[in-house]
């Protein structure tokens, strides 16, 4: 099937954004390749592409997207500002649903952009409650459905002493009330990225245990996580050089094998770097459409004129 016919074909089943155009508060996406090179290509390590777009708001709040959940068929994209976007795809049309609002609440007075410095989110479908993480407070908030308000936040002990600026940069629940937390930079003895295993709600007062994560290679930090439909965990990262630019990492690991104080090895899926499309992904979401899992990542712009928000759909083929 042509791609076009089968992206067609993913948005009659399930309401995602692949055009988007919508005004005065909008966003527009502007198809682009995966290799500029070569616009026909359609795999990259064991994923198959299905479109990257640059995203442009008309709202001078879109942008510094830092992390991405799936909310009653609407992407919710959380800035590094404290912005919440909402995108709903609209019928079988291009025409968007697009919102945009400020988190009621957070560390600080939020007077300072630095206040709301979001890095992380995560969803319970059950109760509509989200969860941010905060990494210049290395705070843990909780808001009710649809960010209305702030319900309880917590300031964890083994949190206490990540770097304020790297911190909680992934953060995901899973569907059986755990929670895992990586922290951007901050590594153990052995090299490997400290993370956390809560065994419930951090907010509620669920103390973790602390193990090590071995990401792909020297450079990369990770920067989202998301379960798969089989209960693995697809962890995505990114790389800078002032020379290179950057480059992005996907790898899966089994939280069944996550031990107090060991360490556990991601299982690489892809990476890539320039010339093929890439900017600085933070933010990852799955969806599923006729059985296919689907991958959607992206980007923060750091509100930087040199970078972009990219939204890039990739399949994870089954048995991978």
């Amino acid at each position: 099937m042509h791609r076009l016919a089968y992206l067609a074909a993913l948005v009659a089943l399930a309401p995602l954004p692949i055009a988007l155009h919508a005004a005065p508060e909008g966003v527009v996406a502007t198809p682009v390749p995966l290799d500029p090179h070569d616009p026909g290509r359609t795999a990259i390590g064991r994923l198959r592409t299905l479109g990257a777009w640059v995203l442009h708001g008309t709202d001078r709040r879109f942008g510094g997207i830092s992390s991405m959940t799936i909310q009653d068929g609407h992407f919710v994209l959380l800035s590094d500002g404290g912005v919440v976007t909402r995108l709903r795809f609209v019928g079988s049309g291009p025409q968007a649903d697009v919102t945009m609002t400020e988190l009621p609440d957070g560390p600080g007075d939020g007077l300072r952009r630095s206040d709301r410095d979001s890095e992380s989110s995560t969803f319970d479908p059950a109760t509509g409650h989200v969860w941010a993480g905060f990494e210049t407070s290395n705070q843990i908030w909780r808001y009710t459905k649809g960010f209305a308000a702030a319900d309880g936040h917590v300031a964890p002990p083994a949190m206490a002493d990540w770097p304020e600026n790297e911190g909680a940069e992934a953060m995901l629940r899973l569907r059986d009330g755990r929670f895992l937390v990586f922290a951007e930079t901050k590594t153990r003895k052995d090299g490997s990225h400290v993370a956390l295993l809560f065994p419930g709600d951090p907010v509620a007062g669920a103390v973790p245990i602390a193990f090590g994560y071995r990401g792909p290679g020297p450079g990369f930090a990770p920067t989202d996580a998301a379960e798969l439909p089989d209960g693995r965990v697809v962890v995505l990262h990114r790389r800078f050089g002032v020379l290179k630019g950057f480059s992005t990492a996907l790898t899966i690991i089994d939280p069944a094998r996550i031990t107090a104080n060991g360490v556990i090895a991601g299982s690489l899926l892809a990476t890539w770097a320039p010339p093929l499309t890439v900017d600085n992904m933070e933010a990852l979401a799955i969806t599923q459409a006729r059985g296919r899992t689907i991958l959607w990542i992206a980007s923060d712009d750091n509100y930087f004129a040199l970078e972009r928000t990219l939204l890039m759909a990739f399949e994870l083929p089954a048995g991978v």
